[in-house]
């Protein structure tokens, strides 16, 4: 959310120290020939060779879509070698970050390029390395900075969300399973998910964990007021069962409040669901004194889940540094 911080705080991005250089990172736009990649040998490839783009990836309904990068696993690593490797996990980014192409033409976006959505895939392909990695780009980037996923959440203009429960016909479950089957089918993954059904559909080994970052943290939220009505929808429900770890990494959007889940009866279901929650912070977002909702949001979040039995690991990083923004990017890589 750090467009809006900026805005609110009276000082733009431009003005942000920046210490880290960019590194570039070659994406492969679909597609490679007849089928993607799946079938070769990948021991060859780099990192950068093993990621594709994939663009205008429709979801639940034809006319949502979402653009994706996937990053195939490290064929290196023994348990891909001795496993029929369905595990996936699904990042969404936070407020500037784009594909690198798209960040390098704006002012406020090129000095921070070393968190593209490129390199942020790599840099979650190094801390999954048996996992097939997804990033999915915000459906809509108001003034190429304010990421908005109204595809997952009803959304105003800056990506502030208005969370609702779990409908048939539009939400974020729907929306994601669509948005991978498609996108692995359109990879030429083997066994690819259903876009819809039963257990049935779902192939086996398959695994699914969960990663939002600043913004991003907005689909975890809304999947977490439909989880009720999800676990109870036999269609959807197999699929929920999938997924294993939640991961929150410095959550934070432009409205005033509902920045952490703190309805208790919302939580209690996903304290039963069995799905590991991680919670990571920094001071930039829970320690601000003019946003200062969003640390109780936080702590009532973390209370109320250990009120109903589940154990979320958490953490407070660079506690002891002033808050800034280059930290609030790094919990991606700390967590």
């Amino acid at each position: 959310m750090l467009a809006a911080r900026a805005v609110v705080a009276g000082f733009t991005l431009i003005t942000a120290p920046k210490t880290m250089t960019s590194v570039a990172a070659t994406a492969s736009s679909e597609p490679r020939g007849m089928h993607a990649s799946a079938s070769r040998d990948a021991r060859s490839e780099s990192p950068q060779q093993r990621l594709q783009k994939l663009l205008a990836v429709p979801g639940h309904h034809p006319s949502r879509v979402n653009d994706l990068l996937l990053l195939r696993p490290d064929t290196d690593v023994e348990t891909v070698k001795e496993k029929s490797n369905n595990k996936h996990v699904v990042f969404f980014h936070g407020d500037i970050q784009n594909f690198q192409e798209d960040m390098a033409l704006q002012p406020e976006g090129s000095q921070w390029l070393c968190w593209s959505l490129e390199q942020v895939a790599l840099t979650l392909g190094r801390r999954f390395p048996d996992r097939h990695v997804w990033v999915v780009r915000a459906s809509r980037m108001y003034l190429h900075k304010f990421s908005c996923y109204q595809n997952f959440v009803e959304s105003n203009m800056f990506g502030a969300p208005e969370h609702s429960p779990y409908s048939t016909d539009f939400g974020a479950f729907l929306h994601l399973r669509a948005l991978l089957s498609h996108g692995m089918e359109r990879a030429d993954l083997p066994h690819p998910l259903q876009p819809h059904g039963g257990a049935d559909s779902l192939p086996s080994g398959f695994s699914l964990s969960l990663v939002g970052f600043s913004k991003g943290c907005v689909v975890l939220n809304q999947m977490v007021y439909e989880l009720p009505g999800a676990r109870a929808d036999p269609q959807v429900s197999h699929f929920v069962k999938r997924i294993t770890d939640m991961f929150w990494l410095d959550g934070g959007h432009p409205g005033g409040s509902e920045t952490w889940v703190t309805d208790k009866q919302v939580l209690k279901e996903l304290a039963s669901s069995g799905v590991s929650i991680h919670a990571h912070v920094t001071p930039y977002e829970v320690c601000d004194p003019m946003r200062a909702w969003v640390g109780r949001e936080h702590g009532l979040f973390i209370k109320t889940l250990e009120e109903f039995g589940a154990c979320p690991s958490k953490k407070l990083h660079f506690e002891d540094e002033p808050p800034c923004i280059e930290n609030h990017f790094r919990v991606i890589q700390e967590f």
